[in-house]
């Protein structure tokens, strides 16, 4: 009787942190977005025709401002996923500006974060990287997210068919072969 009542305490344990694992703190405006926003560069090419216009960007951080009233993160654009996820790999559109209200910490928005904003278009401003002007795009900032950086994965085991019998102890995943074990 009370190893059943274990058994099921513990299944409901693991249902619920299952259901708590896949509940997703992406705000729904990141993961949809605008139906049909104008691409970075296409702004870039003429910021007028486009000036209100309702975007979903993301990408890499490459620097952060923080400002009077506002923050202005430098973004390296990416493509995005259809969950709204920078991908880490593409080619780039370009760079924009994402001026969001308030501050925001330069410890936790970092060089090399990715990041998701959806706002609207703001115009163009014209700043320096290096000697060179480059005009960014600014997007007025209504939600924004910072996607968790993925663990680091060790692995603790040699990869699958690797074993012969008798020498595993010497290959270079064994305990005297190199590999680190955690």
């Amino acid at each position: 009787m009370a190893d059943t009542i274990r058994r099921r305490a513990a299944l409901a344990a693991a249902v619920a942190c299952t259901l708590a694992a896949c509940a997703s703190a992406v705000p729904p405006a990141i993961r949809t977005g605008p139906p049909h926003g104008p691409a970075v560069a296409q702004v870039r090419a003429d910021p007028a025709a486009f000036r209100g216009a309702a975007v979903r960007w993301g990408g890499t951080v490459a620097r952060v401002e923080n400002r009077r009233r506002s923050t202005w993160v430098q973004v390296v654009s990416r493509p995005l996923g259809a969950d709204g996820r920078p991908r880490r790999s593409g080619a780039s559109a370009g760079r924009f500006i994402a001026r969001v209200a308030g501050f925001l910490d330069p410890e936790i928005v970092r060089r090399g974060r990715r990041i998701t904003v959806v706002g609207t278009v703001d115009g163009v401003v014209v700043q320096p990287i290096g000697s060179f002007p480059y005009r960014f795009p600014v997007v007025r900032v209504r939600t924004y997210y910072l996607w968790p950086r993925a663990p680091k994965v060790r692995r603790a085991c040699p990869p699958p068919g690797y074993y012969v019998p008798g020498w595993y102890p010497w290959g270079p995943w064994g305990p005297w072969g190199g590999w680190d074990y955690p």
